[in-house]
């Protein structure tokens, strides 16, 4: 019998697409330094750079820098990133009906995310989502990151429950599902248009609420 749902954060309850793309936007708006790059190609070549939020932005900022010939410090543009990102945070739909019927029904919940610490921190705050949470392990703080088994493990014991009464929920095949289900939990996909769906999973997801009916089957 399911006890404890864990979830990952980016991809999963953060639709972190739509919100980078909110905040490149922005930061081209505000800074008079970018104005002279088209919007469109300025957002465009940042969302490559950022392969999906796995290269960190002081290596994006600095190719961007160096492309356009930016009069401007990557410093300075990554502390305008680590402070305004959480402003444009938005969840996929259905985040919070999803959470609200989980802790109703009794579920300890938990959440694992690979990231810096205080970032990822106000990335959730900002969601409205961290009183639902019974424990959130961010990566940097644990000193592992997924797919360490460690630290499904060390989520597990937090939340007082075993492998088997535990699901996973995640978009990435590998660091989420696989991950997960190798330590003996249920990996559940949140579908990702990015990732083939050729792999086992115990259950598919494209909306958060779909997971509702998973657990009423």
């Amino acid at each position: 019998m399911l006890k404890a749902i864990i979830f990952d954060l980016d991809g999963t309850l953060l639709d972190r697409d739509t919100s980078l793309k909110a905040f490149v936007e922005h930061q081209h708006q505000r800074m008079v330094e970018l104005q002279h790059i088209d919007k469109s190609v300025y957002v465009k070549r940042f969302v490559a750079l950022d392969q999906r939020g796995y290269v960190w932005k002081d290596k994006v900022y600095q190719q961007l820098i160096h492309e356009f010939e930016l009069d401007l410090q990557w410093e300075d543009l990554l502390e305008d990133y680590m402070h305004h990102f959480s402003l444009h945070c938005v969840g996929f739909p259905n985040l919070h009906e999803l959470l609200t019927y989980l802790k109703e029904s009794g579920f300890k919940l938990g959440l694992i995310t690979n990231g810096y610490g205080t970032f990822q921190m106000k990335n959730i705050e900002a969601l409205r989502i961290l009183t639902y949470f019974d424990t959130i392990l961010v990566s940097e703080i644990e000193g592992l990151r997924k797919p360490d088994p460690e630290i499904f493990h060390r989520a597990l014991d937090r939340l007082g429950a075993q492998p088997g009464e535990a699901a996973y929920v995640g978009d990435h095949p590998e660091n989420d599902v696989w991950a997960s289900r190798r330590v003996g939990m249920r990996g559940i996909w949140k579908e990702d248009d990015h990732f083939a769906g050729d792999f086992e999973r115990e259950y598919t997801i494209r909306d958060l609420i779909e997971l509702k009916e998973y657990l009423e089957q």
